[in-house]
């Protein structure tokens, strides 16, 4: 790890041919951060967290040098851009990588204004630091004062450490949010029918995110502060949501928000009390400062409520919004579970809602039920102690552009896509498919596309597609707004469409990373674009493209216990997994044993998995015994090939059938992680060779549980289970 050398930022105007040319040199660094006593290597531009805003005016050409600094690939995109297709950067896509040690020249007309940023496309790097706004000024612009935010989550772990832990199911995340709904919660909240009606549906737990972050950032700070606004003053905000897997709520104690943008297009100003911003959405909006002699609070707070970025406007007497109120969990799994049937799948005659008008999680708000509790004056500030109700929230519906936006006369190519997905297994995706699964989608230059998007997950996803604007079809008729990102909620039917203006492959994905890089994605190929010079090996470029969503995940357990020690590896991606688990007692009389299996799930939501491999096993002492089935047991000695098929049973149990090569049949009936209590655990497992198993876990830390547990064969046993 080593501190960043802060580099200076060259900003200089050039005037060639009576056209402005601005430049920038960005520099792509390691450094260090320590947001909550946590020192951690993180990415920067510039030497900082953000990377500095590029400020532009509309009819610029931007001419950006980007100096990779790092020991890795880097890259940047424009998001929400018009640009020519070769500097996108989408790497292997549009793009080649920014090697270490390179400088790449992204230079481009702006043929736009309005609020925007850039971010790297490389790998997780955005969320370790590389992003930063972009603002293109309008060439005759009323003079406002404006300021511009951008809202990002920081989390302490490393990326692909959160990514590999999502795939490996763990609710570590859900216990540090206190989301995890377990049996003792429920009784507490008279809500057990509700707990065990989701587990026989074979669901998750309920929740809005899936990343514990450990804080939330407004231009780098947890808190920051704009003293420069006196009253009366109004303000342009220009929002930024710059992070990599959270929506925000946005409010102001000072009064109302006027949104008068999205992603960068203006929208005639509509007054609201709060708003959700999603993922790499902008929104323009303004806001009027009460008083001198006050500073009032603009807060964004997560969907899941756990912490909150505050901005405060102005200067003296702080004026504190009342903070939200904690979600109400079970209300939101009750109504998960009336939403899906037995196959865990959405209700399809249930999809009616679209542009947000019918927000299905207000049933946990409890500030809209009624249900929220009084909150203390925070110390030294006055808090705002109106009433939330009523209150105005916007939804994509009240957006109007000022504008025509209808689109030219021209054949319409129309697509469907259902956005689906596995909370379990953490695989996401479009109609099943992720990106490297399926082809790409042609198009035509010059014809329209119309996309219906069906939500049937129960995440929210921001959809957003590269170097493209769209209309989203939401009762404006002729003046639908255009958009680049739109927020998909839970059993929602969006339409967008828009002029296929372009050449070459654009890429179309949820802009949640982890979604991304678990494959919620699709790219648009314009029909004979010439090749792009900077990928003179396509295939070989697409291959590398894919690995995002195909490179596998590492789990491993190791549970040393009084009376032996259990284990098992495994290392799976989005269908296919390898797996190997030992038992091994401490004497030859407890004996040892190892089975290896290689196998490939199957159906959309992964319940089945098959599987081939091998049995080992050995002890001394015992007598022979036979199985349910009246066959020899070789529990004392075998050596054997076996096959399986392995199901999800309502209530999260796996049933387990194998055969092995000399035909013993076994039946087995396990689960691991029923949740008594926040941290405690119990599993189970019974076979009918007769053995059996209990035991408890209680969860110290994301790797590290204290267990106990009763095995058929090696009797009671304590001790420390180790989980990566």
């Amino acid at each position: 790890m080593r501190t960043s050398l802060i580099a200076l930022l060259l900003l200089m105007g050039i005037s060639v041919f009576g056209q402005k040319v601005v430049r920038y040199d960005l520099y792509v660094t390691d450094t260090t951060v320590n947001y909550t006593g946590h020192k951690k290597h993180a990415l920067a531009i510039n030497g900082s967290i953000p990377g500095p805003s590029l400020i532009f005016t509309e009819g610029d050409t931007a001419e950006v040098y980007v100096h990779n600094k790092l020991k890795e690939e880097t890259s940047i995109h424009w998001h929400g851009l018009i640009i020519p297709n070769g500097y996108d950067g989408v790497p292997y896509l549009t793009n080649a990588p920014i090697k270490p040690g390179e400088t790449y020249l992204y230079r481009f007309p702006l043929v736009q204004n309005g609020t925007y940023w850039y971010h790297s496309h490389s790998g997780m790097q955005e969320q370790s630091g590389l992003y930063g706004a972009l603002i293109i000024h309008k060439r005759e612009e009323h003079p406002m004062k404006e300021y511009t935010m951008l809202i990002s989550d920081w989390t302490n772990e490393n990326p692909d450490e959160v990514h590999r832990s999502l795939y490996a199911a763990t609710d570590w995340y859900g216990i540090r949010k206190k989301a995890t709904q377990d049996y003792l919660e429920s009784l507490k909240e008279r809500q057990f029918k509700t707990k065990i009606t989701n587990e026989w549906k074979r669901l998750s737990a309920m929740d809005v995110s899936d990343v514990y972050y450990d804080k939330f950032l407004i231009n780098g700070s947890p808190e920051t502060n704009a003293p420069e606004f006196k009253g009366g003053d109004t303000v342009r905000l220009r929002v930024i949501n710059g992070s990599s897997s959270t929506y925000f709520w946005l409010r102001y104690a000072g009064g109302k928000i006027t949104v008068i943008a999205s992603d960068g297009k203006d929208v005639e100003p509509v007054p609201v009390d709060r708003m959700i911003i999603g993922v790499s959405e902008t929104y323009d909006v303004t806001v009027i400062v009460p008083s001198d002699s006050s500073s009032f609070e603009f807060t964004a707070t997560p969907e899941d409520r756990t912490k909150q970025a505050s901005l405060w406007i102005g200067t003296g007497t702080k004026h504190a919004i009342k903070p939200m109120p904690k979600l109400k969990y079970f209300e939101g799994m009750k109504m998960m579970n009336d939403m899906t049937n037995m196959a865990s799948n959405i209700k399809m005659g249930m999809m009616s809602m679209s542009n947000q008008q019918m927000d299905m999680n207000t049933v946990m708000y409890p500030e809209v039920s009624g249900a929220a509790k009084k909150h203390r004056r925070k110390k030294g500030m006055v808090m705002d102690t109106t009433s939330l109700e009523p209150i105005t929230t916007l939804n994509y519906s009240m957006l109007r552009s000022p504008e025509k936006t209808t689109l030219p006369d021209a054949p319409v190519k129309t697509l469907k896509f259902t956005l689906t997905g596995n909370m379990n297994r953490y695989v996401w995706t479009i109609d099943n498919k992720t990106v490297s699964e399926s082809d790409k989608i042609l198009i035509k230059h010059s014809e329209n596309v119309r996309i219906i998007l069906v939500n049937a997950s129960m995440m929210r996803h921001p959809m957003h597609l590269h170097g493209h604007f769209f209309r989203l079809l939401n009762g404006q008729g002729e003046y639908a707004p255009l958009k680049n990102v739109v927020d998909i909620m839970p059993m929602e039917v969006d339409t967008i469409e828009f002029a296929a203006t372009e050449s070459g492959d654009w890429f179309f994905h949820c802009h949640i990373l982890y979604h991304m890089m678990s494959g919620m994605g699709r790219i648009f190929s314009y029909e004979n674009s010439p090749p792009n010079p900077e990928l003179p090996n396509p295939k070989r470029a697409l291959r590398k493209l894919y690995w995002d969503d195909r490179k596998p995940h590492v789990m491993a357990e190791l549970d040393a216990a009084s009376n032996g020690i259990d284990g098992e590896f495994m290392v799976s991606n989005t269908r296919w997994f390898g797996q190997a688990e030992w038992r091994l007692g401490y004497s030859l009389m407890d004996g040892f044993e190892t089975e290896t299996h290689i196998g490939r799930y199957f159906g959309k939501n992964q319940f089945l998995r098959v599987y081939a491999g091998g049995d080992f096993r050995y002890r001394e002492g015992r007598a022979p015994e036979k199985n349910l089935f009246q066959q020899a047991d070789t529990k004392n000695k075998r050596f054997v090939a076996c096959i399986g098929v392995q199901y999800v049973l309502p209530l999260l149990i796996v049933a387990d059938l194998r055969v092995d090569h000399t035909g013993n049949v076994r039946f087995q009936l396990m689960r691991e992680d029923i949740p008594l209590t926040r941290r405690l655990r119990m599993g189970f497992m019974v076979n009918t060779d007769f053995e059996y198993m209990v035991g408890l876990k209680y969860i110290v830390h994301k790797y590290l549980a204290i267990s106990t547990h009763y095995d058929s064969d090696m009797k009671w046993g304590a001790g420390l289970t180790v989980r990566y």
